[in-house]
Formats: C-alpha cells, sequence, structure tokens
C-alpha cells in the first residue's frame, strides 16, 4: 500500500475516519468520513471509494430535508411487495438498477417512484395493475 505524502507538510498521511458535517438548505448532518488525514495540517486525501461515503450522507440529508424516502424505507416496501430489485426497476420505474442505487443511497428516489411505492405499501393490489400492464408491454 502506497501512503500519500501531505502536500503541506510532506510528513506522511494516515488512513483514518474522522468526523464530517455536511450542510444542506440551511440543515447539517454530521457522519465519519474515511481517507487520508495529516495530523500537521488540515490536508485530506479522499478516493473514489470515500466519496461515495460522502455522496450517500448527502443523499440521505437530502431525502430528510425533501421529505422522500430514505433508502431504508426503499427496501422495506420492495420487499414488502416480494419484488427484486430488477422487478421493481421494471414495474415501478426507473430501469434494472434503479433499486440497487436507491437503497444503497446512491440515488434519491423520484417523487414520482416514491409516490409509487408509497401507494403500493398502503394498497399492494395495485401491484397487479402494473404486473399486467408490464405483460402488455412485453407480447407487443
Amino acid at each position: 500500500m502506497i501512503i500519500p505524502p501531505c502536500s503541506e507538510t510532506g510528513q506522511p498521511m494516515l488512513r483514518d475516519v474522522r468526523p464530517m458535517t455536511i450542510t444542506y438548505k440551511g440543515h447539517q448532518a454530521t457522519f465519519d468520513m474515511p481517507g487520508w488525514y495529516c495530523d500537521a495540517s488540515d490536508e485530506s486525501i479522499h478516493t473514489g471509494e470515500d466519496m461515495k461515503v460522502s455522496d450517500r450522507a448527502l443523499n440521505r440529508l437530502k431525502a430528510q430535508v425533501e421529505d422522500l424516502l430514505d433508502p431504508e424505507a426503499v427496501r422495506r416496501i420492495r420487499k414488502r411487495l416480494h419484488l427484486t430489485q430488477k422487478d421493481a426497476g421494471r414495474l415501478i420505474g426507473g430501469g434494472p438498477n434503479a433499486f440497487q442505487k436507491y437503497e444503497s443511497g446512491d440515488v434519491l428516489v423520484s417523487h414520482a417512484v416514491m409516490s409509487a411505492l408509497l401507494l403500493l405499501d398502503r394498497d399492494p393490489s395495485g401491484l397487479s395493475v402494473l404486473s399486467q400492464r408490464a405483460q402488455q408491454r412485453n407480447s407487443t
């Protein structure tokens, strides 16, 4: 493993997890941010994988502020409907990989998909309408 030097001090950086606070529309959230940190300065380096952590934290904060479903609610409803992620994306919307992204927190659920999920959570029988429509599309 290559240990990066600090750009300010030249000292080796340390792999660590430190608190980071983000702000969205006046609301704040603090989360644990992995990365390379320099104890002698405020410098840090974050890999693409590290940045997924901050992106997901920001999406979670946005969902809270915008009153959207969080990843756990999306997963709970999908499982209650006995749908795979691919089937949920095909029937409810977003495409075959959408629900994997919603449930991991990589992408915020849209208002349209959220509305469909909330309706189906209240009345799962609506899933039969979506299934029939999908079957009709596939047969033509």
